[in-house]
């Protein structure tokens, strides 16, 4: 989706001023922030819910609302295609059963990673969520045959150290959930398996990342429905006290929007900057949402737990600034080639998407 005019560029690339553009880029990067973030801590305050245990319906109903949102830009873009520019996104069952098989791993992401939201809260999330980029290279071994150089092994080094500095320091304080640790890590697997299977999948849209997200969120919705009744979140639905309750919904549809909203502020980010900025961008969003959290927690953290939040984000910073100087010095890429700068993308594109 793009707002249509919103390039001010002159087609030669001039006419623009240095001022209006640094503006134009923090505007961008704050934009990036604040969906994001907020998005992390609305989508806590749902599963933290001590009255509806259901995570699963949380996730379902965000999907639901993301099919929706897709509709109403189809239909505001064909009211308004001078300030709306969004694609055709009429249903095909062909196309749906070619994209079932991204389905399924978004399916696993969205939940595990909204499980270990909710059993380790946003303080310990950075942490918990920290494996995608090692996830990234052992799969982009496995099954892209594509080997990692020992400077970038040595980034995921840091990052694996940080872990579990990051475990041991929260087990030290008492409030550490292996339920959540567990959660994180399979939630960093298919994170990584996401971003393979988009790019195999993307043809079948024709390389329409919000056609892709239309048929991916439908098709999770439809999945998400027997899971609802196999793990009583139905059930609980039933029972929930809040249930007609207005300011529930608002914050449940809230969660949707900006659930949608992420993945516009994210390709807006990339467009304006560059994937490496954007990386860097996320690295230290991520601290700062770890930095709110702690305080609007009161909590006090040790020294050592800190430090394995800096070695975390610190490794995967190096990583991602290793293989950009790779990439920098690679011949012209066969289509296989990208596979890990796609990865990289998308680690920071899913954090939230949930």
């Amino acid at each position: 989706m793009a707002l249509a005019g919103s390039e001010t560029t002159t087609p030669d690339g001039q006419g623009e001023t240095f001022i209006f553009r640094s503006a134009r880029i923090a505007a961008v990067v704050a934009l990036y922030w604040f969906v994001s973030i907020t998005m992390v801590f609305l989508n806590n305050y749902l599963l933290d819910n001590r009255e509806l245990d259901a995570p699963l319906f949380v996730t379902f109903y965000q999907c639901a609302v993301t099919v929706g949102l897709c509709r109403v830009m189809q239909l505001l873009s064909g009211f308004c295609p001078g300030i709306i520019d969004f694609p055709s996104v009429s249903f095909d069952l062909k196309t749906s059963r070619e994209v079932l098989p991204l389905s399924v791993v978004f399916i696993c992401m969205i939940t595990f990673n909204n499980l270990c939201l909710k059993h380790v809260g946003v303080a310990f999330y950075t942490v918990g969520r920290s494996l995608t980029t090692v996830f990234n290279v052992v799969f982009s071994f496995i099954i892209l045959k594509q080997t990692t150089s020992l400077q970038a092994l040595m980034c995921c080094g840091i990052i694996i150290g940080g872990f579990w500095l990051g475990v041991d320091q929260e087990g030290l304080t008492g409030s550490l959930s292996w339920s959540g640790v567990f959660f994180g890590v399979l939630a960093s697997a298919f994170v990584s398996l996401n971003a393979i299977f988009t790019k195999k999948v993307m043809p079948a849209v024709d390389g329409n990342i919000w056609r892709l997200s239309y048929y991916n969120n439908i098709n999770a919705s439809i999945l998400f429905l027997p899971l609802l009744l196999i793990f009583g979140d139905l059930g609980r639905l039933v029972h929930f006290s809040l249930l007609s309750d207005l300011w529930f919904w608002t914050m449940m549809t809230l969660g949707g929007v900006f659930g949608f909203g992420i993945g516009y502020v994210t390709g807006l980010q990339i467009k304006y900057t560059s994937p490496l900025t954007h990386n860097v961008s996320g690295t230290a969003k991520a601290c700062v949402q770890t930095i709110i959290a702690v305080v609007l927690n009161s909590s006090s953290k040790t020294l050592l737990w800190w430090t394995s939040n800096m070695l975390i984000l610190s490794g995967s910073s190096a990583y991602t600034w290793v293989r950009g100087q790779e990439m920098k010095k690679t011949p012209p890429k066969q289509p296989e080639d990208s596979a890990t700068e796609k990865l990289l993308d998308e680690e920071k594109k899913s954090n939230a998407a949930v």
